[in-house]
């Protein structure tokens, strides 16, 4: 039993060497207020058509269970582009399912602005479908009304 307990921790150990990657941790998270504390601090703003923060409604815009770095993305794109910022959804039900999804904690909307678009079309590389991509990975996708953005990490 020893032997293999060795034999299964030393194979671990050259599969890491080898360049095999590990399983990651689950992203932190923040709760509704904390994410809003972080927001606000920040200069970035939010609305909500139904005027709520209930998750479990989509009309409302909550940040409940949202990753910290898609926060931390959020700051990091309002400090770099000096835009005026206003999230429009967040994890709230009604949005695609998905790994990288809404309810995840990935994603972000961006309200519309002159300002945003053009400094995620000047910023960012063109992927095609209305998409961009930033040097940190993160997709910046133009719907009808609003920005789709997607946090893989916080592009600080």
């Amino acid at each position: 039993m020893f032997v293999r307990t060795i034999a299964a921790v030393v194979a671990m150990f050259a599969a890491l060497i080898m360049g095999a990657s590990v399983a990651s941790a689950a992203p932190a998270k923040y709760t509704h207020s904390q994410a809003t504390a972080q927001l606000r601090a920040a200069g970035v703003t939010w609305t909500s058509s139904g005027g709520c923060s209930d998750r479990n409604k989509p009309n409302c815009t909550s940040f409940e269970q949202i990753n910290q770095t898609t926060i931390a993305g959020a700051k990091t794109f309002k400090s770099a582009s000096g835009c005026a910022l206003t999230i429009t959804g967040g994890t709230e039900t009604g949005h695609a399912s998905g790994t990288y999804s809404h309810w995840n904690g990935y994603k972000v909307d961006y309200r519309l602005s002159s300002c945003v678009t053009n400094y995620i079309k000047g910023s960012f590389s063109s992927i095609g479908g209305n998409k961009w991509k930033s040097n940190a990975g993160n997709i910046y996708y133009l719907e009808s009304n609003h920005w789709d953005v997607t946090y893989h990490n916080c592009g600080c």
